[in-house]
């Protein structure tokens, strides 16, 4: 499964000096607004080091981890609802995301124009939830008026559309997003086709200066506290620092230059573990000598499900799974060994994949 983030924020925040840091893309970085026009997409792969594991082990002829794509969204202003700056523009790009990367600029620096005048992150987080709220609140009032003109059919799945609507519109003419709305699991469904922004997880992603990278600043904490409610990830990460780190040509002078920061992981670490985490993800792998391979699903998919990941034949001809635990595989050091140590199971259509399965679909089209 693709996986795609969204970059969003107010213009000079350290959005696409983020994303450049951090991607394979390479999105014009400058002193104004909206020099990012169109959308600007760079894939990255996800660090694991199970995967470099198993290639110690299996010795593929090749590698292939699984990869994100983060997607450098020009900067939103206030009215962009109604068409202000990149407005239109910039909320088409972003309904098709899977999570938004809400950059949130926590640092001073007179040389850099903030687009209100001073530094607040507080209130740059309720300029942008407002906006989408705005957006999707035209979203809803469209299918709700669409509906009502139905209603006299009486028609039962009709008349559930419009009950739910209606809570939906009620939540965000509150101010508040669609993600929080007080309704069950199952009823999201009757605005899955409207794709609502604020209905996507959001990371928080707080640009501080390099002094406070590690402990963060008072105005980390004064996001932290405004978003507390929303069960969002929020992460501290320098736009500065991430362009040090991508100038650098190996991993050793990368690990190196992070420790010399008092740094664990690198920005763009923290900011893939937070969206496997708010998007409950797992990795499991194929291993063979062709290749040893990772794959990205979603926490509590049933084997054929990650079987069709790899390719809908999988998943409609699915047989059985063989599986072997990760700390299995390492342990014994190969397939056979781990087969003849019993730790090789066939597992059916009920199976729960866990994160780190070593896999081998068994199908039949």
């Amino acid at each position: 499964m693709s996986l795609q983030c969204g970059i969003v924020g107010l213009p000079n925040v350290g959005k696409s000096t983020l994303f450049n840091a951090i991607s394979s893309g390479k999105a014009q970085a400058a002193n104004f607004p909206f020099c990012t026009i169109d959308p600007n997409i760079g894939i990255v792969t996800v660090p694991d080091p199970r995967l470099k594991k198993l290639e110690e082990l299996v010795k593929p002829q090749r590698v292939l981890p699984t990869t994100i794509e983060f997607v450098d969204i020009a900067g939103l202003v206030k009215g962009a609802s109604k068409g202000e700056g990149l407005g239109n523009q910039f909320l088409g790009n972003i309904r098709s995301v899977d999570a938004i990367v809400h950059v949130v600029r926590c640092f001073e620096d007179e040389n850099v124009i903030h687009v209100d005048g001073s530094v607040n992150p507080v209130r740059d987080k309720e300029i942008i939830d407002t906006e989408l709220q705005l957006k999707d609140l035209e979203s809803v009032d469209r299918k709700l008026q669409k509906n009502q003109k139905l209603a006299k059919t009486n028609d039962k799945e009709v008349l559930k559309t419009i009950e739910i609507l209606e809570i939906f519109k009620a939540h965000l003419e509150k101010g508040l997003s669609a993600r929080s709305t007080p309704v069950g699991e199952d009823d999201f469904k009757y605005v899955q086709d409207l794709q609502l922004l604020t209905a996507k997880p959001v990371i928080y992603a707080c640009n501080v200066d390099e002094k406070s990278v590690l402990t963060g600043n008072h105005h980390v904490e004064a996001l932290k506290k405004a978003v507390q409610e929303e069960q969002a990830e929020v992460i501290i990460i320098s736009a500065a620092i991430e362009s040090e780190i991508a100038q650098l040509e190996s991993e050793e002078d990368r690990q190196v230059f992070l420790s010399d920061m008092g740094l664990d992981e690198s920005g763009l670490n923290k900011l893939i573990h937070a969206a496997y985490k708010i998007l409950a993800l797992y990795t499991y792998f194929t291993a063979g000598e062709k290749e040893v391979r990772a794959w990205t699903i979603t926490k509590g998919m049933k084997a054929p499900q990650a079987a069709g990941v790899i390719h809908t034949d999988f998943e409609r001809g699915f047989i059985r799974a063989e599986v072997i635990a990760y700390d299995d595989y390492v342990k014994y050091g190969t397939e056979s060994a781990c087969r003849d140590a019993g730790r090789l199971r066939l597992e059916g259509k009920e199976y729960i994949v866990n994160d780190g399965d070593v896999m081998h679909f068994r199908f039949n089209v």
